[in-house]
C-alpha cells in the first residue's frame, strides 16, 4: 500500500529519521512504538503525504509518489493527530463535513456515520460542541470523523492517550470490527505497549529515528564507559550491561527479546550478561508468536520463549530466573 523507502529525513539539518524500509501492508494494524522523541510523529507524517522526506522515497502500491500525484492520493489516507481539531459545530456536524465534501449526503451518509456512530458508542454526544467534551472524547470523534471517509489508510498518533481503559477498549474494538468489514491500512502510534501486543498485527519500534528490532521494554538511554577491547559497559537500574562496540557517550541500547536465554540457573554459555531475577508478568507474545517472559533482574526486561519452555522452567510470576545473553547480542543506536 504506501511504503517508505531510503528515507532520512532532517528538521533544520537535524537528521529526525533515517532508515532503509518502512511499509504497511493493504489490510492490517500496525503498531508504531518508542519513546517520546523519538519520530514516530514525523513517520506517520511522512505517511500521509504530509510531507516529503528530505532523502528517499515514498511509495503508493509500489509506484514512487511524485508531486503532482501526492494531492490526488492524499484524500486516500486520514491522518487523526495527538491533538485533534474538531470544526466549529456539533459532533454529528463533524462527521458529515467530510462526507460532505466528497458529496456523500442524506441517506448514504446518515448510513455510514450511523456504523461508526454505533461502534464507538457516540449518540449521546452527537449534540455536543468542542467545549462540551473531554479530551479522551474529542479523541474519540476525531477518530470516528476519520473512520467515516473509509480511506485505504488510517493513521491514529495516540488515540486512546487521554482515553480510559474501557472508552481505549472500545476504540480498538470498533477498529477491528471495521477492519473486519472492509480491508485497510491501520498504523497507530501508542507508547501503550499492552495495547500493542493486544489489537495490533505488527509491532514496528523507533529508536531516535532509527527502526529498532525491538520494542521498548528493553529499550534503555545509557552512557557507554570502556570495559575492555571492544567492549563497553551501560549502567542500567541497578545493572551493568555489557556491549561489544567501539562506540562511547550516550547511545540507546536494544536488547532483543529472542537473544535472551531463560533458565533456572546460570548456563555454561559464551554470555557475558547473566541475570539472575523473579519473573513478575507472563503474557502471549501476538506478532510473531511465543511467550513473553517479563522479569526483574535489576531492571525489567522481556523475553521471548516457547510455551513448551514455560512449562519446562515451571515459569509463573515470582519464580526465581536467569536471564543470559550475549554482549554482541545488544544493539546499539
Amino acid at each position: 500500500m504506501v511504503e517508505l523507502r531510503y528515507v532520512r529525513h532532517r528538521y533544520e539539518g537535524r537528521v529526525v529519521l533515517d532508515f532503509e524500509q518502512f511499509g504497511l501492508p493493504k489490510n492490517g494494524t500496525v503498531a508504531l512504538v518508542g519513546h517520546n522523541g523519538a519520530g514516530k510523529s514525523t513517520l506517520l507524517r511522512l505517511l500521509a503525504l504530509l510531507e516529503m522526506p528530505t532523502e528517499g522515497h515514498v511509495l503508493w502500491n509500489g509506484t514512487v509518489v511524485s508531486n503532482r500525484a501526492r494531492g490526488a492520493l492524499r484524500s486516500r489516507v486520514t491522518l487523526v493527530e495527538q491533538r485533534p481539531v474538531l470544526f466549529r459545530g456539533t459532533v454529528r456536524e463533524n462527521l458529515q463535513y467530510g462526507l460532505r465534501v466528497r458529496d456523500i449526503r442524506h441517506a448514504a451518509a446518515d448510513g455510514i456515520i450511523g456504523d461508526v456512530v454505533d461502534k464507538l458508542g457516540l449518540a449521546p454526544l452527537l449534540t455536543r460542541r468542542r467545549n462540551e467534551l473531554s479530551d479522551g472524547e474529542v479523541q474519540r470523534v476525531a477518530v470516528a470523523r476519520a473512520l467515516v471517509l473509509r480511506t485505504d489508510v488510517l493513521l491514529l498518533d495516540e488515540p486512546a492517550s487521554s482515553a480510559d481503559r474501557a472508552a481505549a477498549g472500545a476504540l480498538y474494538r470498533a477498529l477491528a470490527a471495521e477492519r473486519a468489514e472492509r480491508p485497510f491500512a491501520v498504523c497507530i502510534a501508542s507508547h501503550q505497549l499492552e495495547d500493542a501486543y493486544r489489537w495490533a498485527d505488527d509491532i514496528r519500534a523507533l529508536a531516535e529515528g532509527r527502526l529498532s528490532p525491538v520494542t521498548p521494554e528493553n529499550l534503555f538511554r545509557v552512557e557507554l564507559a570502556p570495559a575492555g577491547t571492544d567492549t563497553m559497559s551501560a549502567r542500567v537500574g541497578a545493572i551493568d550491561i555489557l556491549v561489544t562496540t567501539d562506540r562511547a557517550g550516550p547511545a540507546v541500547l536494544a536488547v532483543p527479546p529472542g537473544d535472551i536465554f531463560v533458565s533456572s540457573a546460570p548456563l555454561s554459555s559464551s554470555a557475558r550478561n547473566v541475570l539472575k531475577g523473579r519473573v513478575t508478568r507472563i503474557a502471549a507474545h501476538r506478532p510473531g508468536g511465543g511467550v513473553a517472559v517479563t522479569a526483574d533482574v535489576g531492571v525489567e526486561l522481556v523475553a521471548i520463549v516457547t510455551a513448551d519452555a514455560v512449562r519446562e522452567l515451571a515459569l509463573a510470576p515470582g519464580v526465581p530466573v536467569v536471564f543470559s545473553f550475549k554482549a554482541s547480542a545488544v544493539r546499539v543506536f
